[in-house]
């Protein structure tokens, strides 16, 4: 027997309750807007926020594409699709170019987003001020009177014990020179994509109940020092063995029949296209 669900799974109540929260989030860039987080048929902490807000916004002309940490065929990644697809039909995709809203864990594409794409991001902790400080009503006083001194001391510290920033991931950003934002656990590479980005950023942390944003063409600056600028990852002299690329995000993998390392474009659907286009 099949099982006929709403469209898109959440009812229209909640969907404009999250859509409404979103439209705050646009229009205050960085800042972090309270939701009603819903129950989902997957764990929180397995993209429930991201979840919510692709589900609140796709319409029927809709084509999306979901990934996971740059797969698109990861365990979260199909079980994500599997759940919109049953529940809108609309149309799922790898190319990142005919996507119209891109669902994401750990990873931007490395194809340059457009005007007509929104990009989710999904979101484990939201709150940039939380390594330091554990009370909510602090951090939002914090945030009220930009007091960012926690931030930048917490990166000194880490210069001072590691010779250099430790953070490989979620590096805190400026957001239009008001607030600190989490950018979600991306790599640093992928921190400069956010910068004047054309395509709409939306960030969802279901857990934590919140959603924030970064507008297109939204000035965002990874934070760093003047004598200690903000450095991303790179792969001086290593090119992805499939498809060539040496501009990219690449993960270092291990050949055990060779005994030897090798790197790999961590965008799965970019290193394919790179080889199709190779091919023919």
């Amino acid at each position: 027997m099949r099982i006929s669900y709403h469209f898109a799974f959440l009812d229209e109540g909640s969907k404009r309750e999250i859509r409404r929260a979103t439209l705050k989030a646009i229009a205050i860039p960085g800042y972090q807007v309270p939701f009603a987080s819903r129950e989902l048929p997957i764990g929180r902490g397995w993209g429930t926020g991201g979840l919510q807000l692709t589900l609140s916004l796709i319409g029927r002309n809709d084509v999306l594409k979901v990934i996971d940490q740059g797969s698109d065929e990861s365990v979260n990644a199909v079980s994500i699709k599997k759940l919109i697809d049953k529940t809108t039909g609309v149309p799922t995709v790898d190319a990142t170019p005919e996507a119209t809203l891109i669902q994401s864990r750990h990873r931007i594409p490395e194809i340059p987003l457009t005007k007509e794409q929104i990009l989710v991001l999904q979101v484990p902790m939201p709150e940039p001020l939380r390594m330091y400080e554990s009370s909510e009503l602090e951090t939002k006083r914090l945030h009220g009177e930009k007091d960012y001194s926690g931030a930048w001391l917490m990166l000194f510290e880490q210069i001072m014990k590691y010779r250099g920033v430790s953070t490989g991931a979620d590096h805190p950003v400026m957001v239009h020179d008001r607030y600190v934002m989490a950018p979600s656990p991306i790599p640093k590479f992928d921190n400069p994509k956010m910068n004047h980005s054309e395509a709409l950023i939306l960030l969802g942390a279901g857990r934590e109940k919140k959603i924030y944003a970064v507008p297109p063409y939204t000035k965002v600056v990874s934070l760093d020092f003047e004598d200690v600028p903000f450095a991303p990852e790179s792969f001086p002299g290593q090119c992805c063995r499939q498809c060539g690329a040496s501009d990219v995000f690449m993960d270092e993998l291990y050949d055990r029949e060779l005994d030897t390392t090798y790197y790999q474009c961590n965008d799965t659907s970019y290193c394919l296209d790179r080889m199709n286009e190779k091919s023919s």
